[in-house]
């Protein structure tokens, strides 16, 4: 019988097994040692590190947006306030689908393509992570439905916020401005870090110019988020600091009542306190309303303001260049009498035109007949051009264009206001320059009566006789009266003096003055649309021509009667400076009516709100501003 063969080694499957069991214990062994060494080393070596990353996981730093300081006028009446409304607000990186989101949100609440414009701009600017306003002023009803929806729009919020509104509407909007969505070129030239939490800042105005002042400082929140990355509960606060209230030199009241006397008609009023260079109104019609750009404004409506062909977005006060006209009289006779040129006892005869030596050129006075002979107060008084075309002769470009520049015309005043046009005073070297052509003894006459190649803005009208009232003090024009810092006292703005201008005898001051006061005073004085009032003022008249008559017309038509078959818009315009009282001047005021013989009769009803106790003028009982708001310390802080 044969021996069996065992099929299994039993010693050797144990010794396999063995030998697996160790090498098995040891890996794990080494990977147990393996994994306690990295534990130790995240829990002991890189503690601190993951401790500020989970705390990083589950805070956040959440900037809170300053409020934006108001603007109040001298006599503490609000222009400029913030009001409470609820915005529904987005935050991006939550959003899955924002198109489709917001197709759906459109269902719940009404959504313009203007708004979806705004948010689609505001998305490109911002941080996925930062809340953007996708619709501002939200009513009740679209609260409501959104409320009750909320919980199928992830990373979209109802918002309590204070947005930007004027009162008075289009009244104010040439000096305030206004403020608008923060865009790609502001971020440019803005600390973005101060403007995290704001979606606006000042566009043009107030607004903009004193846009630190009235911002604030950002504040932040740091707040505990749950797993969802909902906020818990806050932990730590950085309160913002509000903007800082301004007071503007603005007499509220008599700005309404300048506007009230333009009645529609398109120019500027500008008053300034000659003492102090405080703008007191400062009126550009026709005017827009503000409110239009702050939730953010239509292309469309937009195009329709900017394409107006009367042009209310354009700040005539301080970018419209008019000719001086007859207002330049006053100077070219200061420098006249100053330079020994001219005397109070020359006379002139004037037969209606003057004509230069060697010249076949006519030019003619306004008034064709003439004016006999004239003395340089009567020359004021008459505003007679042929007696101020012999003195431009005399006197020659270069000593017109020095008492000009003295005044401060040519050059912007200071105010502080952007966007301010210098005016031009012609000149040989300025004609070569933009002409490309010689300059002629015409162009001197020209210049000596306001036309020509001489431009000005109603500002440098305004500053330029209010220096004239204080007998060559120049102050530079200015708009803050003052301002106050949350929990501070109010703070005042101090008077800028520039150079003062000097005569060789004062006398020659009052002789002017007394010529400009018998433009309203005389009988034939130009200014008798201006009436007879109670005080004494000294004004000058003047009439920027728009379209020109032939040399024809003048000889056939000698009293200018087809002036009136003209388009309203080739009529000329009327000008006026003045101030008044003229023994202690309180106001000085230039005024500009386009295509319009109406600024003495403007002026007069400016200056009787002003300078008349309220009850003795019409004017006041219809124009008066809501005096009642007040300063927020209760305190009116006003300066005569």
């Amino acid at each position: 019988m044969k021996k069996r063969t065992p099929i299994k080694n039993h010693y050797e499957e144990i010794r396999l097994v063995s030998q697996r069991s160790i090498t098995a214990l040891v890996v794990m062994v080494l990977l147990v040692i393996l994994l306690i060494t990295r534990l130790a080393y995240l829990q002991l070596t890189k503690h601190t590190l993951y401790t500020t990353l989970s705390q990083k996981n589950s805070l956040d730093l959440i900037p809170i947006e300053p409020t934006r300081g108001l603007i109040y006028d001298r006599n503490g009446v609000l222009l400029a306030e913030n009001i409470p409304v609820f915005s529904l607000d987005v935050t991006p990186y939550k959003v899955t689908n924002i198109p489709k989101t917001l197709a759906e949100i459109a269902k719940i609440i009404p959504l313009t393509d203007t708004e979806i414009a705004q948010f689609q701009k505001q998305l490109k600017q911002h941080r996925r992570f930062d809340e953007i306003p996708l619709k501002i002023r939200l009513t009740e009803a679209d609260v409501a439905n959104f409320s009750e929806n909320a919980y199928r729009f992830p990373g979209f919020v109802i918002k309590a916020r204070l947005i930007r509104h004027y009162p008075y509407n289009e009244n104010f909007s040439h000096v305030l401005g206004y403020v608008g969505r923060i865009n790609i070129e502001d971020l440019k030239n803005i600390d973005t870090t101060n403007y995290s939490a704001t979606n606006y800042l000042g566009k043009v105005g107030i607004e903009k110019y004193y846009e630190d002042e009235l911002h604030g400082t950002v504040g932040y929140e740091q707040v505990e988020n749950d797993a969802s990355g909902e906020p818990v509960r806050v932990l730590n606060q950085i309160k913002p600091e509000p903007g800082k209230t301004i007071y503007l030199t603005i007499d509220s009241n008599l700005q309404l009542a300048a506007e009230k006397a333009l009645d529609g008609q398109h120019g500027a009023i500008v008053a300034i306190q000659p003492s102090t260079g405080q703008i007191l109104a400062l009126v550009s019609q026709p005017s827009y309303d503000p409110n239009l750009f702050v939730a953010g404004i239509s292309t469309q409506e937009f195009q329709t303001l900017q394409n107006s062909p009367d042009r209310p977005l354009y700040n005539r006060t301080l970018r419209g260049l008019y000719p001086l006209a007859s207002t330049i009289k006053p100077y070219i006779a200061l420098e006249g009498l100053d330079a020994g040129i001219a005397s109070p006892e020359f006379t002139l005869f004037d037969p209606g035109w003057y004509q230069l030596h060697n010249s076949e050129h006519v030019f003619h006075d306004w008034q064709h007949h003439g004016h006999g002979m004239v003395n340089i107060s009567r020359a004021i008084i008459s505003s007679c051009d042929t007696y101020f075309y012999d003195l431009g002769a005399k006197l020659g470009i270069q000593r017109i264009d020095n008492i000009l520049n003295q005044f401060g015309f040519g050059e912007a005043t200071g105010i502080d206001l952007e966007d301010e046009l210098a005016g031009n005073i012609a000149s040989p070297a300025w004609k070569k320059r933009a002409k490309g052509q010689a300059w002629y003894q015409g162009d001197t006459l020209n210049s000596a009566i306001g036309q020509g190649y001489m431009q000005a803005t109603p500002l440098q009208l305004a500053h330029a006789v209010a220096t004239l009232a204080n007998h060559g003090q120049r102050m530079t024009p200015y708009l803050m009266l003052g301002y106050q810092e949350p929990g501070k006292a109010y703070q005042n703005s101090a008077p800028a003096p520039l150079n003062t201008i000097t005569l060789n005898d004062e006398k020659t001051w009052a002789l002017v003055i007394k010529a400009m006061q018998g433009v309203i005073d005389s009988p034939e004085g130009t200014g008798h649309r201006f009436g007879h009032p109670t005080y004494a003022v000294a004004a000058k008249t003047g009439t920027a021509q728009v379209y020109s008559f032939n040399k024809k017309h003048y000889e056939v038509d000698e009293n200018n009667t087809q002036e009136k078959y003209l388009p309203d818009k080739l009529r000329d315009h009327s000008l006026l400076i003045a101030f008044a009282p003229v023994e202690n001047p309180q106001i000085a005021i230039a005024v500009i009516v386009e295509n319009s013989k109406l600024a003495s009769s403007v002026a007069r009803q400016v200056l009787d709100y002003y300078l008349l106790p309220k009850g003795q003028n019409p004017v006041a009982t219809t124009s008066t501003a809501a005096t009642q708001n007040s300063s927020p310390t209760g305190t009116t802080h006003a300066i005569s």
